[in-house]
């Protein structure tokens, strides 16, 4: 047995007794894991591409998502192991499990950091290039020292975050992870009605349906949209620990296309009717546009409604990450450990240094939008499609068909050329803007 086997995804073992996982609380976690702040940004490739090209893009990464999955789980259960990193060491040795360790750490770690700055600029506000974007608890309340980004991310973390990493099996996080899914929903309804409303008043802005090629935005530009897409449709590092919970692999199949369903769905929604308010105004991050000072005439009742629905479920999907994230750190520095879950010290220290870590960077680091894009051109992208397109190539099982190999094959060719067109056209943005 491997050491990756042995991990066997540090969930508790089952009981008798115990009730197994349903397919409706495993589509509440697929979403919630798929659900972060991606979401935010979806509305800005809609400015960038177009309605049009920005519907496409989004079904054809969901719908190779889902070829994906179906990879892992196959080869997973074709061999004997029951991780990520498990099934890459079957086809790559030492060299592959350790890839996909270091790809969901930079991943997990790095949407945690964007998960609670997003949260500090919705709870203390934002101040990009001088203009002044005041958080809910300074509209409410004013500035005071308990509500500054230091104090408010640390009551949340010690209150909220805390007590939902200590859970040790993933699915005890289904009721939250339902109460997140929620929030998105209710996030998707309030900014439909308002743009529902706005189109009612004639106060919608016109959207592009095809994208519009000028000085400004060059072909190259398109591509830059593509990482932000794939890294908001990233969640292979946690269909092993969600779907082995499990009896039929056939249940976490039907799990995962219902969650990406509705996750294009709502990212459509969101990024259609972003546009509709916001227009070619619309930010990077799009809770920025909901602050009071943007002039809009929305009201600040659902102005507030949309952010705190939103810091709301960032904070409940933020467990599902971490989760996953103190697995891998544990596979790669404790291997030859007892399960993770049956270690209290050891599951307690992972994890306080991660929330520690992560809370340190969130109020030290200003700004990590281009570091965002990163992510969707490298770690993320890996996980989503290169990895698994490798071990269908690799084929160390026997099991792959012609379909397979060539499908595997338009995947790997696409992310790599989409995700290095997109990396050089932002430093070659970043030297211009510099210049």
């Amino acid at each position: 047995m491997s050491p990756a086997a042995g991990l066997q995804a540090p969930l508790l073992p089952s009981s008798k007794m115990e009730k197994r996982p349903s397919v409706s609380g495993a589509v509440f976690n697929v979403a919630t894991s798929i659900i972060g702040a991606g979401i935010m940004s979806i509305p800005a490739t809609f400015k960038v591409l177009g309605v049009i090209p920005a519907f496409v893009l989004i079904v054809i990464i969901a719908c190779l998502t889902d070829i994906s999955v179906d990879i892992l789980m196959r080869y997973t259960h074709a061999g004997e192991t029951s991780t990520y990193a498990g099934v890459m060491r079957e086809s790559f040795g030492r060299a592959g499990s350790v890839a996909v360790q270091l790809c969901v750490m930079i991943t997990n770690l790095g949407c945690l950091i964007i998960f609670l700055i997003i949260i500090g600029d919705v709870l203390c506000g934002k101040q990009p290039e001088g203009s002044v974007h005041l958080g809910v608890l300074q509209e409410w309340f004013g500035f005071h020292w308990w509500n500054t980004r230091v104090f408010a991310l640390l009551f949340v973390m010690v209150f909220v975050m805390l007590p939902l990493a200590l859970f040790r099996r993933v699915g005890s996080l289904r009721f939250s992870s339902a109460i997140s899914v929620l929030l998105a929903v209710i996030f998707v309804a309030i900014c439909s009605v308002m743009a529902i409303y706005a189109v009612w008043e004639g106060k919608s802005k016109t959207p592009k349906l095809l994208p519009q090629l000028d000085n400004h935005v060059s072909f190259f530009d398109l591509f830059t949209a593509v990482p932000v897409i794939v890294t908001a449709f990233t969640f292979h590092f946690n269909v092993h620990p969600i779907g082995f919970e499990f009896d039929k692999p056939s249940d976490m199949i039907t799990a995962v296309r219902i969650s990406l369903a509705l996750c294009a769905a709502i990212y459509f929604s969101v990024g259609l009717f972003g546009y509709l308010l916001f227009g070619e105004s619309i930010m990077s991050d799009i809770l920025i546009n909901f602050d009071q000072s943007s002039g809009s005439a929305i009201s600040s009742l659902l102005n507030d409604l949309v952010r705190l629905s939103y810091a709301l479920h960032l904070m409940l999907v933020f467990p599902m990450l971490n989760f996953s994230l103190r697995a891998n750190i544990d596979e790669l520095l404790f291997s030859q450990k007892p399960l993770l879950a049956k270690d209290t010290k050891r599951f307690l220290s992972i994890t306080l240094v991660l929330l520690v870590f992560s809370y340190t960077a969130a109020i030290t680091i200003p700004d990590i939008w281009y570091f965002f894009q990163f992510l969707g051109s490298t770690s993320a992208v890996c996980l989503a499609f290169i990895f698994p397109g490798v071990i269908v190539l690799r084929d160390v099982h026997g099991i792959s068909t012609t379909r397979d190999r060539i499908i595997a094959t338009v995947m790997i060719v696409l992310a790599v050329v989409t995700s290095t067109i997109a990396i050089s056209t932002n430093i070659y943005s970043s030297i211009r803007n510099k210049s």
